[in-house]
């Protein structure tokens, strides 16, 4: 009986709620040791997103998503030399859910177009993972190529694949008709974690690591040795990346978002205006 209650007193509101499905595609980079530039497509993949929007008011609705992505990079194409010797490469799934806020400047009921911005918390899973001189894939984490875990290496704790992050961005909106929008966004994620790319310090000494975790891991902490005439394993303590700034990635696309049944906003709108019953003038 409360049940049946809660759901009568909740209909009225729901009803008159404006709710939208959102679909995003595009495509996820990442920024770290492996990729320095702030935003580029290059070693760019496919990225899909969709997810539900609430309109709390003309201005402010919220969202919720869920994402899918690739980052990955490779030292092959760095304009240094001495990244393209050390020959490391990492790729990896990202699967994020989020709730934002988004904020849209114009109210897209008298306007045809708007910039907008969003913020909001995510938690996201990744592995990061490499192709083998033979081609196999081989996971990284459990290697341990900088000393995660190691007794040897106190300091150095064994990254989670799980982890929050703090979605944020903003693009521009355009109303095609009553129920459809399209928009172009780019969402930057703000992360807690330098080994996205499995990149992050200094290199360990390869005789502790190959006793604890074996050759494999040994040829992963360091890849020159794969080009021709490459130099040798590094000095111990010598950098393999830089812990002084954590990673990021991003997704960048259109968005196409349809309204669930009628558009109740733009009906007072017209209704208010005497515009019921033609068509809209937008600006």
């Amino acid at each position: 009986m409360r049940k049946f209650l809660l759901v009568a007193m909740l209909f009225p509101i729901l009803s008159q709620a404006q709710w939208h499905v959102n679909v995003l595609g595009g495509f996820s980079n990442y920024i770290g040791d492996l990729q320095s530039r702030a935003y580029t497509t290059q070693q760019a993949h496919t990225a899909i997103s969709a997810g539900l929007q609430y309109d709390l008011s003309s201005h402010f609705s919220i969202l919720g998503n869920g994402s899918y992505g690739v980052v990955g990079a490779s030292d092959t194409y760095s304009p240094q030399a001495d990244l393209r010797a050390r020959n490391l490469s990492f790729q990896s799934k990202i699967y994020e859910g989020n709730f934002l806020l988004e904020y849209n400047l114009l109210d897209l009921n008298k306007h045809k177009f708007t910039p907008y911005a969003f913020a909001g918390v995510a938690i996201y899973h990744f592995s990061p993972y490499a192709f083998d001189s033979l081609g196999k894939k081989v996971w990284l984490k459990g290697l341990s190529t900088e000393g995660e875990g190691l007794a040897q290496y106190p300091d150095r704790k064994p990254y989670n694949l799980f982890q929050f992050a703090i979605p944020f961005g903003g693009g521009i909106k355009f109303r095609v008709t009553d129920r459809v929008v399209l928009a172009y966004e780019i969402g930057l994620r703000k992360l807690f974690t330098d080994y996205l790319d499995d990149v992050s310090t200094r290199y360990v000494d390869p005789a502790i690591l190959q006793a604890a975790k074996g050759t494999t891991a040994v040829e992963m902490a360091y890849r020159g040795g794969e080009l021709k005439g490459g130099p040798g394993y590094p000095n111990t303590g010598a950098p393999r990346g830089g812990s002084k700034y954590k990673d990021w990635y991003y997704l960048s696309g259109i968005r196409v978002s349809i309204a669930l049944g009628s558009n109740k906003k733009l009906e007072e709108q017209r209704r208010l205006h005497g515009l019921y019953d033609c068509p809209e003038k937008v600006y």
